[in-house]
């Protein structure tokens, strides 16, 4: 069994900690082994502590590569930001000696040396290459026959390629096998490029970003909005009643977790993945799990 260093980053465990449930679920069943990192803080953030003050967000986020390190073992994230953060660290202080020179001394206060030898993994790079789409599909025991899933990327995941190492950024693949995996349609939409828009300062530009975005899901006619980043799922779930407003046109399809996805897929029941606590609730998943009660009329 495949051993990695878990670090789950803050937003999903402190607003969505169904889909670290789900994660920690489904991943045995693939034979993935999570270490918890004890001590772990937030990555940090990739965009503004880094632009704020970049050596201490170097020095925070070398600490935590630093436990990995301890355990001898590469580190896997569940969040693309996280990833975007540990990742471009790796690659910064193994491409410049005297930048990590300068972290290890910050380090050195709290009794810690960054040495560059735990790699940084987003998790579905993990499953797609230590588990692989077959076992993935071999694990699945209510297949997602009929689901029609729009799929969403989001910025981090894919760019800058170099440093994150996930997929093709101009035509990547991974996020519709895993979803073709389980049995599931994966549906490209014209605007799947599309950032959520969530860290932009100016209100109207995510607001039309995301109104182009979900339109051209809603014209899909898409039973769910798949995506493997939490920031994104928060902007899907808590912002497309806005624009729906906003622009008065119908939006409503539920953002979905890809590993809630693969845990129903797995058996997992219904009402233990947290889809009550959505404001837009995937009721369209209950038919996959005979122990789901029926929708309200």
């Amino acid at each position: 069994m495949k051993r990695f260093a878990f670090f789950p980053g803050c937003l999903i465990p402190a607003r969505h900690p169904a889909m670290e449930f789900a994660i920690r679920a489904t991943l045995p069943k693939l034979d993935i082994e999570l270490v918890d990192l004890e001590g772990a803080s937030c990555c940090p953030d990739p965009i503004y502590f880094k632009s704020k003050d970049k050596l201490s967000w170097l020095a925070v986020a070398a600490r935590n590569l630093c436990l990995a390190e301890d355990l001898g073992v590469d580190l896997v994230t569940n969040c693309s930001g996280c990833t975007a953060t540990l990742s471009e660290t790796y690659h910064l202080l193994a491409d410049e000696p005297e930048l990590k020179d300068q972290v290890n001394e910050r380090l050195a206060k709290i009794g810690k040396t960054y040495k560059g030898t735990s790699k940084v993994r987003h998790i579905a790079t993990v499953v797609r290459d230590e588990a692989g789409y077959e076992k993935i599909r071999n694990s699945v025991t209510h297949p997602l026959m009929g689901l029609k899933v729009a799929i969403h990327y989001g910025c981090h995941l894919l760019k800058p390629s170099r440093i994150m190492n996930v997929d093709n950024p101009d035509d990547p693949s991974v996020l519709e096998n895993l979803i073709r995996a389980l049995g599931a349609d994966p549906v490209r939409h014209r605007n799947w490029y599309l950032c959520c828009g969530k860290a932009c300062q100016n209100e109207d530009i995510p607001n039309n970003m995301m109104h182009d975005l979900l339109g051209s899901v809603h014209d899909e006619e898409a039973d769910i909005l798949g995506m493997i980043c939490p920031t994104c799922f928060g902007q899907f779930d808590h912002g497309q009643k806005k624009i729906a407003k906003i622009f008065d046109e119908d939006f409503h399809t539920p953002a979905v977790y890809y590993f809630q996805l693969l845990a129903l897929a797995q058996g997992i029941p219904y009402d233990q993945l947290g889809f009550q606590k959505q404001r837009f609730k995937p009721t369209v998943l209950q038919q996959f799990d005979e122990t789901a009660a029926p929708s309200p009329a």
